[in-house]
């Protein structure tokens, strides 16, 4: 009888409704005990007393260790896959309160995850801030952002100056970022902690009259480009993201994201060296995404 209701107990087949739930093995517990004490003591009181603060220790227990933990990235998933792939790879994982990661401090060169950088200094230049942006404006940011248009990001590097990039470099806690200036802006260095962090607050870093805008911007990414973390986007969370990549060439291929639910975010940079393909490449992203964010779309809780 009392092997019975050990097991029954631990089945997860028993519904949280049902009023044993949790309560079988203490019941048995607490009955044995009971016989046990009065067969050498035969002080009933006394065994009820303590048969009860028994059935209410392992009821507490019970309870306790069905709560639900909170979420967090598959790291050891996400780099048993990295270890099995070609190439220089990183990644991490950022909450507003934890963060995960994997050869995170490792600079690659950013190719266009930069662009994201310059849209931010775009928007905050006094001239913009608190202004209606206008055709030209917008003839500039939505190519760079949404098909990634090279020839714009470098008109908007040459508006924005060196000095404005590097303020919101500063104000996102970047610590290893680097600017290339000499025309090949996608040779500046990045690492996945910093673009993780960039990104868990790249909405607050907007000037607030052109948040809106630029959030809308990272969302509506061209279909062509939505591969890897867009891929495998968990149900329930809204997708902000920008990659780079080596025009196709597998030399880099990178993304970096937010997603939100409600007051609840995460942000994710995964970065890749010599893919040796750009079809390689997003695989990689995407497999390594969804190892990273497995289980966060039934999430209840995101530290």
């Amino acid at each position: 009888m009392q092997g019975k209701s050990r097991f029954e107990c631990g089945d997860a087949s028993t519904r949280d409704d049902d009023p044993s739930h949790g309560c079988i093995v203490a019941q048995t517990s607490a009955f044995a005990i009971r016989t046990d004490t009065e067969r050498v003591a035969g002080n009933y009181g006394t065994v009820r007393t303590v048969a009860l603060v028994l059935v209410l220790a392992t009821a507490s227990t019970a309870l306790a260790g069905s709560a639900e933990r909170p979420w967090r990235p598959d790291v050891a998933a996400a780099k048993r896959y990295a270890l099995h792939r070609h190439g220089v790879i990183a990644f991490a994982v950022r909450t507003p309160t934890r963060t995960w990661g994997w050869h995170a401090y490792q600079t690659f060169p950013s190719a266009s995850l930069v662009k994201a950088i310059l849209l931010v200094a775009y928007l905050d230049r006094p001239s913009v801030r608190s202004r209606a942006l206008g055709s030209a404006d917008r003839l500039l940011l939505d190519p760079m952002i949404r098909r990634s248009d090279n020839d714009a990001a470098s008109r908007v590097l040459q508006i924005d100056g060196s000095g404005a990039v590097y303020g919101v470099a500063r104000r996102a806690g970047m610590r290893r970022f680097r600017l290339e200036t000499n025309g090949y802006w996608g040779f500046s260095r990045v690492d996945a902690a910093d673009q993780s962090r960039f990104f868990l607050r790249i909405d607050r870093l907007v000037a607030p009259r052109h948040r809106a805008y630029a959030m809308r911007l990272l969302n509506t990414i061209t279909p062509v480009q939505r591969w890897g973390v867009a891929r495998v986007r968990p149900s329930g969370w809204r997708l902000y993201f920008k990659g780079g990549w080596g025009s196709g060439t597998g030399w880099v291929d990178h993304q970096t994201a937010l997603l939100t639910r409600g007051d609840q975010r995460v942000s994710l940079s995964i970065l890749t060296f010599e893919d040796g393909s750009h079809t390689y490449g997003m695989q990689t992203e995407q497999g390594i995404a969804a190892r990273l964010l497995r289980g966060l779309a039934r999430a209840g809780d995101v530290p």
